[in-house]
C-alpha cells in the first residue's frame, strides 16, 4: 500500500500491506490482555478504541469469552515490548490486534489505526505495522505571551492535531499570560489562562497522552512585569544597557538575580502555577538575561565571573522546586557561552540547546552536555516569527538537524518551538506544516528525506487531500528568499516593516531587481491561492490573503525606502500605503479574534499603528 503508507505521520518504521480488506461485524468481541498499569490510562484508550470501532460500525462490543479469536485484541506486554512507546498494529480481514509495551504505546497505535481509517474511505485495508519512536519526548512549545494567547477552542484543536502526530508534550510559554492572584496589574490587558482553565487544559492533555508542562520564564524576559512601579525596584539593569546585538536599549527586562526579592518573586509564581499541573517538569527558562553584570549585579559578575552569578541564582531555583517533587527543565544558552557552568549545575536539571538557524551546532552541544551527565533536548524553531510567512527552508533544515543529531547523540526529546517575536503577526497555518515536519522527523528522522510534506501536513493540519493548502503555505514561506538577502532570525521584508521610511540600512543589498522578483512571486502565489482556497477553510484561506497581502504591502515600502525622498511621488505612494495599511489592520483584527483572546490584539496593531502614523507624517513633510 505505497500511497496509504506514504501519509501514515510519522512514517512509521515497517508497514507491510496484507491481502484483504478488514470486515468488522456489528457486535463484536473485544479481548484486552497484560495490562498493570493505572486504570485511568487503560480507561482513556479503552475508550479511544471504542470510537474508533463505532466509526468502523461496530454497535456492540462485549468481551471475548468464546474460543472462537476475538475480533479486536489489546495486549500489553512490556517484556515483549519493552519499549513503552513501542507497538504493533495487525489489520486482518477479521478483526484488529495491538499489542504494546504500555498504554502509552496502545495509545500510538490507535493514532495510526484512526489515521489509516480515515485515508481509506471505508476500505480499510490489511497491514502489519511495528514501530517505535527514535525520542523518548516529542514535544511543541508555543509563545502565548507575544502577544497571542489562543482561544480554549483553539487549543483544544492544536491537541487533538498534536495527539495524532504522536506528539506527547505540551508547553505553553509564560510570561504574563497566567493570572496571578496577587499581580492583576501584569495581566490585566492579556487575557491570560485562569486556573481553571489550565486544569481543564491538563486534562484535556492528560486524555491524549501529552503532558502539558508548566512553562514560566524566571530571570530574563521579565519586561512585562519590569515596567509596573511595584516590580521596577527588581530589575537589573538601573540605566541604559548594550544588548548583544550591539545596540544601546533602555527598557529593563531582566530581573536582578542577586537581589533576594526576585527570588521571592518568581518562587512565589510557580508555587501558584505549579499545583494546576500534573506533570513532575517545569520549565523555568532563564533564557537571555542581557542585562546581566550592566547594572546592579556588576560588582558580584567582576568578583565572581557571571556564570557563577548565573548558575547561583539558578540552583537556588532548583532547590525550590526540587522540595516540591519537580525537576527542572531550563534554556541552556547562558551555560553553552560558559561551559564550566554547566559543571555547577544539578545534574538532574534538564538542559534545552535551543538554535534556530540552519546549521546550529546541535550536536557539538550535545555531546559536551553528554559529558557532563546532564539530559538535554534539543529545540529547532518553525522560523515562523519575525516573518509574516515563515522561512520554509531554513526551518526544514533546522528541524531535519536536530532530530538528526538528537538520535545521534543521545539528546531525551525534541521540543519544537513557536516564537510570536515583533507582535505575532503571523498567522497559524504558517507553523502548521513545520509541526507535521517535526513530529515525522523526532518519531522517524531517517524516513524525513522521503517525505511528502506537502500532502501529509494537507492531510492532517488542513483536511485537504489535494495537498494544496500545504503547499501554498510551504511556497510563501520562500518568498524572500527571492531577494538575495539572508538575514538571522527575521526576513528582509519583516525588517523593512519594522524599520523607518528613511532607515537606508533596512533595504541594504536589497536592488530593485529583487523586489521585482518577490512582486512576481507574490503574483503567481495569488494565482495558486484561488486554486487552493477551495481545499482549504474559510479561515485559513483568509489569513492565507492577509499574509499576500502583507507581504506585497511590505514589497512596496521597500521599493518606496530605497528612493526615498520628500516629493510628490513619495507622497502619493505614503497615501496609498496609508490606505492599504489600514485595510491591513481591520482585517488583522478579525482573524486575530478568530482564533485568539483580545488580550494582546492592541499591542500587536500598535507595530501597524506606527507604520501607518509615519506616512500620514511623511504626507506632512
Amino acid at each position: 500500500m505505497p500511497f496509504l503508507a506514504s501519509l501514515l505521520t510519522p512514517p512509521p518504521l515497517r508497514c507491510q500491506r496484507l491481502p484483504g480488506l478488514l470486515r468488522l461485524p456489528p457486535a463484536a468481541t473485544l479481548h484486552v490482555e497484560g495490562s498493570s498499569e493505572s486504570g485511568d490510562r487503560m480507561d482513556i484508550v479503552n475508550a479511544r478504541l471504542r470510537r474508533l470501532l463505532r466509526s468502523l460500525g461496530v454497535r456492540r462490543l462485549s468481551p471475548w469469552r468464546t474460543a472462537a479469536a476475538p475480533v479486536v485484541a489489546l495486549l500489553i506486554d512490556p517484556v515483549r515490548h519493552p519499549q513503552p512507546q513501542s507497538y504493533e498494529l495487525t489489520i486482518l480481514p477479521t478483526g484488529i490486534v495491538i499489542a504494546a509495551g504500555s498504554a502509552h504505546g496502545a495509545w500510538n497505535a490507535l493514532m495510526t489505526c484512526e489515521q489509516i481509517v480515515a485515508l481509506s474511505d471505508g476500505q480499510v485495508p490489511c497491514v502489519d505495522i511495528a514501530d517505535a519512536p527514535a525520542l523518548p519526548v516529542r514535544g511543541f512549545m508555543l509563545d502565548i505571551s507575544r502577544d497571542k494567547v489562543p482561544s480554549m477552542a483553539s487549543l483544544r484543536d492544536l491537541i487533538e492535531l498534536l495527539a495524532l502526530l504522536k506528539f506527547n508534550q505540551l508547553q505553553l510559554y509564560i510570561e504574563h499570560t497566567f493570572a496571578y492572584r496577587r499581580h492583576r496589574a501584569v495581566w490585566r490587558d492579556a487575557s491570560p489562562l485562569t486556573p481553571a482553565e489550565v486544569r481543564t487544559l491538563d486534562r484535556w492533555c492528560r486524555r491524549h497522552f501529552i503532558e502539558l508542562v508548566p512553562n514560566q520564564n524566571c530571570l530574563g524576559h521579565m519586561d512585562r512585569w519590569l515596567r509596573h512601579p511595584p516590580y521596577a525596584p527588581l530589575a537589573e539593569a538601573t540605566g541604559p544597557w548594550r544588548s548583544p546585538f550591539g545596540d544601546v536599549r533602555t527598557t529593563r527586562a531582566t530581573l536582578c538575580p542577586i537581589d533576594p526579592r526576585s527570588s521571592r518573586l518568581v518562587r512565589s509564581l510557580l508555587d501558584e502555577l505549579l499545583p494546576h499541573f500534573e506533570s513532575r517538569r517545569v520549565n523555568v527558562g532563564c533564557d537571555e538575561p542581557f542585562e546581566l553584570g550592566q547594572g546592579r549585579s556588576a560588582a558580584a559578575c567582576r568578583r565572581r565571573g557571571k556564570a557563577v552569578v548565573f548558575t547561583d541564582y539558578v540552583r537556588g531555583l532548583h532547590t525550590h522546586l526540587r522540595r516540591r517533587g519537580r525537576r527542572m527543565l531550563m534554556w541552556a544558552d547562558v551555560v553553552a557561552q560558559h561551559p564550566r557552568a554547566v559543571a555547577r549545575l544539578p545534574h538532574d536539571i534538564i538542559l534545552l540547546e535551543w538554535g534556530y538557524e540552519a546549521g546550529h551546532p546541535f550536536e557539538r552541544r550535545g555531546r559536551a552536555y553528554a559529558r557532563t551527565g546532564h539530559e538535554f533536548w534539543f529545540c529547532p524553531g518553525t522560523s515562523s516569527w519575525c516573518s509574516f510567512s515563515g522561512r520554509t527552508r531554513n526551518a526544514l533544515a533546522n528541524i531535519r538537524q536536530a532530530a538528526i543529531a538528537a538520535r545521534r547523540v543521545g539528546a531525551g526529546g525534541l521540543l519544537l518551538t513557536d516564537w510570536g517575536d515583533g507582535g505575532h503577526r503571523q498567522y497559524w497555518p504558517v507553523s502548521l506544516p513545520l509541526v507535521v515536519f517535526a513530529a515525522a522527523a523526532a518519531w522517524n528522522p531517517s524516513a524525513i528525506s522521503g517525505l511528502d510534506l506537502p500532502r501529509v501536513a494537507s492531510q492532517w493540519a488542513f483536511g485537504d487531500r489535494s495537498s494544496r493548502a500545504a503547499a501554498f503555505w510551504l511556497e510563501l514561506g520562500t518568498v524572500h528568499d527571492a531577494s538575495g538577502v539572508r538575514l538571522a532570525n527575521q526576513t528582509v521584508l519583516f525588517r523593512v516593516m519594522r524599520s523607518r521610511l528613511d532607515d537606508p540600512s533596512a533595504v541594504q543589498g536589497l536592488s530593485a531587481a529583487a523586489i521585482a522578483r518577490m512582486q512576481r512571486r507574490l503574483a503567481a502565489l495569488g494565482s495558486k491561492l484561488r486554486r487552493a482556497a477551495p481545499h482549504m477553510a474559510p479561515l485559513v484561506a483568509r489569513e492565507a490573503a492577509a499574509t499576500l497581502r502583507i507581504l506585497r504591502h511590505a514589497c512596496r515600502r521597500a521599493a518606496l525606502m530605497r528612493r526615498f525622498r520628500r516629493d510628490q511621488a513619495a507622497r502619493t505612494e505614503c497615501r496609498r500605503l496609508a490606505a492599504d495599511m489600514r485595510a491591513i489592520m481591520r482585517e488583522h483584527r478579525r482573524l486575530w479574534l478568530a482564533r485568539n483572546r483580545p488580550g494582546g490584539l492592541k499591542d500587536s496593531l500598535a507595530h501597524y499603528a506606527a507604520i501607518e502614523r509615519e506616512y500620514r507624517s511623511s504626507l506632512r513633510g
